[in-house]
């Protein structure tokens, strides 16, 4: 089976997760900076292959798209061009940085770690994976 990889894309970072070969669990894989993504993105595709791309879409408690959707879309549209043979999803990020925050804590990572934006982007990715995965299972 191939994997799955989702993106938490933002305008300055970006965090990137992954699954297993079996598609069961997600995994950080680290954060890149925006403009370094789709070189990131081309050179793990070279080497593993990827069944779908997951991004989160930023959403407002009203299921309305956010200020951010707009350079979300773009790259979706992008990387749908570079890649036409892989599916992209849009997964709801809502409360996912919050819920990354969270983890981090109840995981005992220490607060100077915790500070670092990087961390907390590639905790969302994986959070944004681990819902798209669950919501399969259903």
């Amino acid at each position: 089976m191939a994997r799955i990889l989702a993106i938490d894309y933002g305008g300055k970072r970006c965090g990137v997760a992954v699954t297993d070969p079996m598609q069961i669990i997600a995994t950080g894989l680290k954060t890149v900076p925006t403009q370094e993504l789709m070189p990131f993105i081309k050179d793990y595709v070279s080497k593993e292959p990827v069944e779908t791309f997951i991004i989160g879409e930023p959403l407002r408690l009203d299921d309305t798209p956010s200020a951010s959707a707009e350079m979300v879309y773009n790259f979706v549209k992008f990387l749908q061009r570079t890649f036409p043979h892989i599916p992209v999803e849009l997964v709801d990020e809502t409360y996912s940085t919050k819920r990354a925050v969270q983890s981090m804590v109840q995981s005992g990572m220490k607060k100077k770690d915790r500070q670092k934006k990087e961390n907390l982007d590639v905790v969302s990715a994986t959070i944004i994976l681990q819902d798209y995965l669950e919501s399969k299972e259903r």
